[in-house]
């Protein structure tokens, strides 16, 4: 049976009362307290204290605080006087009852409601924190198109322009073919104008009955005309090459190494997308990128460095330290939601632990804890901060902010009671 606390004491003003309840070992969050506008009760098994006020008080601005072994209360009274008395005595046994069940049932509505509230807080910080993620992200969308759409279009316009030129470099070359062409052709009428005149002086110094034809002189008419240019074509092959050196200059055994690792990482992964196409041999490393994507870190670009690091994982979803890298990123432009997916996958990936991936653990847990904090999540928050300290127990900085924490859900207790 609980043991009824008598030895209270309080004080009042006109607008006031404070209530000092002495409790041994009472502790935030150990303590039930029911508090309505004329009724107190407070239950610390074995012990209860319980007062049904004189007059109606504002449970909505009354509070109470707990620390060494005392519970404080200040009510704030719905009219200005001063009481008589704590207690009311005009009050029998029944009509007790129905006020405790009363206070208890309106105490139960209460938290729904404000149950309901934090939900509803809850949905429209996701929804916001999600529009604005679109929002940015539409946004990045849009620059990166309209600087392919330049590119395109200037690549559009030197094409035009380089055809323009091989137009205008066909058509001199076709003149200067047809200028030769009719050199050719006037030499060759004048040889053959020449070679009859020559051929008739010698027919007509003959006598008449030795006069004939010559065949000498066939042959240097036909010898004097040039052989027409045979037409045909040059095919060229070119070895073909990935890599942007000469062949001598490069080392083919670990090109070909290189390539064949590749090639298997990408039957891998089953990377059909065809953007990757597009892309230089050292985009397609993800180690590559990686270096790209902390560089972009460093000089505060994080959206370029979350595309960097997006783009590795697609060619490699299997390192850790991209979905870490991707994780501080979205903190910084407090994707939470991104934020815990990203450390959750590299703790998923650090796996067995051990003392080689301790400091990335470590980071995980805490990037995770923070974004959960964030959230007002403070209890998960929490639980990633103390594995966190299980790795490291000597790290003062993260038991500060585990203490900061704990402080934090043990006032949100007190204010709830």
């Amino acid at each position: 049976m609980p043991l009824a606390v008598k030895d209270h004491s309080w004080e009042q003003t006109d607008s006031l009362v404070y209530i000092s309840v002495p409790l041994k070992g009472v502790k935030a969050g150990k303590a039930g307290i029911v508090c309505t506008e004329d009724y107190l009760k407070v239950n610390f098994p074995p012990f209860i204290f319980e007062v049904f006020l004189y007059a109606p008080i504002d449970d909505s601005k009354s509070h109470a605080k707990i620390g060494n072994g005392v519970i404080i209360f200040t009510l704030y009274k719905k009219e200005e006087a001063f009481w008589e008395r704590l207690n009311t005595t005009k009050l029998d046994k029944e009509t007790m009852q129905s006020i405790r069940e009363k206070s208890i049932l309106k105490l139960q509505e209460k938290a729904q409601e404000e149950a309901k509230g934090k939900a509803v807080k809850k949905r429209e910080n996701e929804k916001y924190a999600l529009d604005v993620m679109m929002k940015i992200e539409e946004s990045e969308r849009k620059r990166i198109e309209d600087i392919k759409e330049a590119e395109r279009k200037k690549a559009s316009e030197e094409l035009e322009k380089w055809k323009e030129q091989k137009r205008t470099e066909d058509e001199e070359r076709k003149q200067e073919i047809f200028e030769e062409r009719k050199q050719i052709e006037n030499d060759r009428r004048r040889t053959q104008e020449k070679n009859k005149t020559n051929s008739t002086k010698s027919r007509t110094a003959l006598p008449r009955g030795e006069r004939t034809d010559n065949i000498f002189t066939k042959k240097v008419e036909e010898e004097a005309l040039p052989a027409p240019r045979s037409a045909g074509s040059i095919q060229i092959q070119f070895t073909p090459r990935v890599f942007p050196t000469a062949i001598r200059e490069s080392r083919i055994a670990e090109e070909e190494e290189w390539l064949h690792k590749q090639a298997e990482a990408r039957r891998a992964l089953n990377v059909v997308d065809s953007e990757l196409d597009d892309l230089k041999e050292e985009e397609k490393n993800p180690e590559w990128l990686k270096e790209k994507g902390n560089k972009l870190f460093a000089l505060g670009n994080y959206l370029a460095a979350i595309n960097a690091y997006s783009l590795a994982i697609r060619l490699n979803s299997k390192i850790p330290g991209l979905y870490l890298n991707r994780s501080a990123c979205h903190l910084k432009l407090r994707n939470l939601h991104k934020t815990i997916e990203d450390c959750s996958k590299a703790l998923e990936l650090l796996t067995p632990p051990v003392p080689d991936n301790s400091s990335s653990r470590i980071k995980a847990h805490l990037r995770r804890g923070t974004a959960f904090c964030e959230l007002e999540l403070y209890v998960e928050g929490l639980l990633d901060y103390e594995a966190a300290l299980k790795i490291d127990p000597s790290n003062i900085y993260v038991q500060d902010d585990a203490e900061k924490i704990r402080k934090i859900i043990q006032g949100s207790a007190s204010e709830s009671a």
